[in-house]
Parts: structure tokens; C-alpha cells; sequence
């Protein structure tokens, strides 16, 4: 089956809340607690474009299968050439090759509008993401232990970076 990226549409936020809702639940990729209500997260996604910030999904079928975006990595202004990224993808479709489709177009998105950096925060125990940020010249350049506590342990972020 064929994966295309293209640009979020409002209709596709169900789909991707139940990509959210799983991991938030199921994972330690998302350090918060509680599921999103559909309505929290287009309101989060409203945010992000108004600010010109992209989202882009997988579509395989015609049915979403991942999602991406990025914005902010800190709210001062000389932080501006900078940003943090998220890319998913559904549990049932992992290993299909949609992660690097995701992570590639934003990487072009972010080189179009002159960004310098981005910046991934992958929780430690998530190795096979590192792995994958590596490859496409992600670095290492941090760790903050203890930074976040999820189903009762402490939980280390690993900071990546790739220079656009």
C-alpha cells in the first residue's frame, strides 16, 4: 500500500486523537496523564497553524495512519529559528516506513521557512526513537534525568538536535 503526506485537515483529528489517546495511556512518549478530548486537541492544532507552524499526516487508504508537526521550542523570541518536532505513528502501523516519510517532510517544511534547528525530547526509555533520529542526523545533546514521573517512575528526556 502506498503512505502519502499531506497537510492536517480538521476532519483528521479524531483519527489522530486516537494515535494521542494511545499513547498517552499506553507509553511514555507523551508525559501527560489523561486522554485529550477531541475539542483540546484542535484547539492545540488551531494554535500551532495560526502561528504558521505545519501538521502533516500519513494517509494509507484514505485512512490516517500518522502525524507530525512541530512548533515552538521556547516562547522567547530568540528562539525563533528553532523548534521541537513530533512525529507518530498509529501502533498498528509501526515499522511501515511512515515515521521516516513524516520526519522528512518536516525537515523540508522547516529548511523552507529557514528555521536552524530542530529539536527532539524523547523520553529515554524510547531507544528505537533515538535510533531513529540518528539516522537522519539527529544528535544527542542532553539528558534530563527525573524530568517527568509517569506510571509511578521517574523518567529521563533525551534532547536531539539536527542542524537544518
Amino acid at each position: 500500500m502506498e503512505i502519502n503526506i499531506r497537510p492536517y485537515q480538521i476532519d483528521d483529528t479524531a483519527a489522530i486523537l486516537e494515535i494521542i489517546n494511545y499513547n498517552i495511556l499506553n507509553s511514555t512518549a507523551l508525559y501527560d496523564y489523561q486522554p485529550r478530548s477531541l475539542e483540546n486537541q484542535i484547539a492545540i492544532f488551531e494554535d500551532k497553524l495560526q502561528k504558521g507552524f505545519p501538521i502533516i499526516v500519513a494517509i494509507e487508504n484514505e485512512i490516517v495512519v500518522g502525524f507530525g508537526y512541530y512548533s515552538e521550542f521556547r516562547f522567547r523570541e530568540a528562539y525563533k529559528f528553532t523548534v521541537e518536532h513530533s512525529v507518530y505513528a498509529h501502533p498498528n502501523h509501526i515499522g511501515k516506513g511512515i515515521g521516516k516519510l513524516i520526519l522528512a517532510n518536516l525537515i523540508d517544511l522547516a529548511k523552507a521557512q529557514q528555521l536552524h534547528t530542530m529539536i527532539g525530547v524523547i523520553d529515554a526509555e524510547n531507544q528505537s526513537s533515538i535510533d531513529f533520529h540518528k539516522k537522519f542526523g539527529f544528535e544527542i545533546v542532553g539528558t534530563i534525568k527525573d524530568s517527568g514521573f509517569k506510571f509511578d517512575r521517574w523518567l529521563h528526556s533525551v534532547f536531539v538536535q539536527k542542524m537544518l
